[in-house]
């Protein structure tokens, strides 16, 4: 009895371990095989992953390469569905147009001047010399805004366009240049609209030089002294349009610049009159100043020659007492450059030279300018010279022709001006301020009894700040 009772329950005993013993065992091949399950899921998750990544990619790079291939609207901040847009109709969008780079930029220029006042300086009357020779102070300046766009193609052939509105103190809105160009790189190039031509006068850091003449558009000071350079056919004109031609050959450039415009914008109006030598002027046509300029450039040597030319006969002039009509449209102007730029191979240290000269043969005037300056780190220096030679003046002065040099209606202007800049204005460096000045000496004294022999100095100053944008 004890031994069949003691063996039932070592049996039952058994029985119990192994009933126990089975399930924590299978409890542990479930939870490796659950383990296993999640690896291969994590797995095929991380494939899937990977490949969305790959497909994204491909993706991404064919549709940059069809916003670059676009030809229509291209939204700066991203392609938006059609379904958007009309949800999204009150957020501003910049659009492009897709044909080209566009870029815009400006800058702001505003001056303080100190001058003195001038008067008329070619008359050999002492009548002619108003007395509000006294100083003044002045304010100008103006902001511009720029936009370019342009279009490059792979073979080298480009096409853009250059807008620059200008508003100045004063409130009044006008336009610097604005021109559309095409051509190819290093090769040849077109150019029409309203802009400046090759500078056949540099004046390096030209902050302020203030005499009649030194730009094409309505600064001839009737009467007062005429530095001549080279600049009525350039362009940037009040009253037309330039049409330019230009090849790049090597070391040589060539240039070709029509200028077509009322020609008697060239001279100051007083009393809604153009005045030149003392008469009212009379428009018959349009002037079309030819200017052809060639240059040659090697290292730090630039020499540049031009000529420029009116080839309208009788654009202008005036009717006399006799009710002829004169013509005085007749100017033909040569220009000789040299330029020595050692910024060039020493960009710090480097002074940039420049050795100017023109003469001016026109309608009953002869001028001659010559002019040397230099900058040298931020100082420039500069010398003008010029001689003016005025045949008649209203009837009132008669130049002896044989005598170019002296006689009545000779006279001579010497101008030094200087410039410094002062860079990176608060360690920024788009913000500059320069500090020019200049002298400017007249004389009309020629030894000749009726002679005026009264000189007539001009003298100014400014502080100039330019920031760019």
């Amino acid at each position: 009895m004890k031994k069949t009772t003691l063996s039932i329950a070592i049996g039952l005993l058994l029985v119990a371990n192994t009933g126990v013993a089975k399930p924590r065992t299978m409890t542990l091949e479930q939870r490796l095989e659950m383990l296993e399950n999640r690896l291969e899921a994590a797995e095929n998750r991380a494939t899937q992953a990977e490949n969305k990544v790959q497909q994204l990619q491909v993706q991404q790079a064919a549709e940059i390469k069809e916003i670059k291939d676009a030809q229509g609207n291209t939204p700066v901040n991203g392609q938006q569905p059609a379904s958007e847009i009309a949800n999204n109709a009150s957020k501003p969008t910049l659009t492009l147009s897709g044909y080209g780079d566009i870029k815009f930029y400006g800058d702001v220029e505003f001056n303080m001047d100190a001058e003195s006042k001038h008067g008329v300086l070619a008359a050999t009357n002492g009548n002619f010399k108003p007395d509000n020779s006294n100083e003044q102070w002045n304010l100008n300046g103006r902001i511009l805004l720029g936009f370019d766009g342009t279009r490059q193609l792979g073979d080298g052939y480009y096409a853009g366009f250059s807008a620059q509105p200008l508003g100045d103190m004063e409130g009044v809105v006008n336009i610097d240049d604005a021109v559309f160009f095409f051509g190819r790189q290093d090769d040849w190039k077109v150019k029409v609209g309203r802009f400046e031509a090759y500078d056949m006068f540099p004046l390096n850091q030209d902050t302020f030089v203030e005499h009649s003449g030194n730009t094409a558009n309505d600064l001839y000071d009737d009467g007062s002294g005429y530095i001549y350079m080279m600049k009525e056919g350039r362009g940037r004109s009040d009253a037309g349009g330039n049409f330019l031609m230009s090849k790049q050959l090597d070391n040589w450039y060539f240039e070709l610049n029509t200028l077509f415009e009322d020609g008697t914008s060239l001279y100051s109006e007083n009393d809604g009159q153009h005045s030149y030598h003392g008469r009212a002027m009379e428009q018959q046509k349009n002037v079309i100043y030819m200017r052809p300029v060639i240059a040659y450039s090697q290292d730090e040597i630039t020499v540049s020659a031009a000529m420029e030319s009116n080839v309208v006969d009788k654009a202008y002039g005036y009717t006399d007492s006799n009710g002829k009509f004169i013509d005085q449209s007749d100017r033909t102007g040569y220009g000789l450059t040299f330029t020595w730029n050692g910024q060039k191979t020493d960009p710090e240290n480097g002074v940039v030279v420049n050795l100017n000269t023109a003469y001016l043969d026109a309608n009953n005037e002869k001028d001659f300018t010559a002019a040397v300056n230099a900058l040298w780190r931020n100082f420039e220096l500069g010398y003008v010279y010029a001689h003016n030679t005025i045949d008649d003046y209203a009837g009132l002065i008669k130049h002896d022709d044989d005598d170019w040099i002296y006689n009545e209606g000779t006279y001579d202007i010497h101008t030094i001006h200087a410039s410094y800049l002062i860079p990176n204005v608060m360690n920024m460096k788009n913000f500059n301020i320069y500090l020019g000045a200049y002298y400017s000496m007249i004389n009309s004294d020629n030894g000749n009894a009726d002679g005026y022999t009264e000189n007539d100095d001009r003298y100014g100053a400014r502080i100039r700040f330019k920031y760019y944008f």
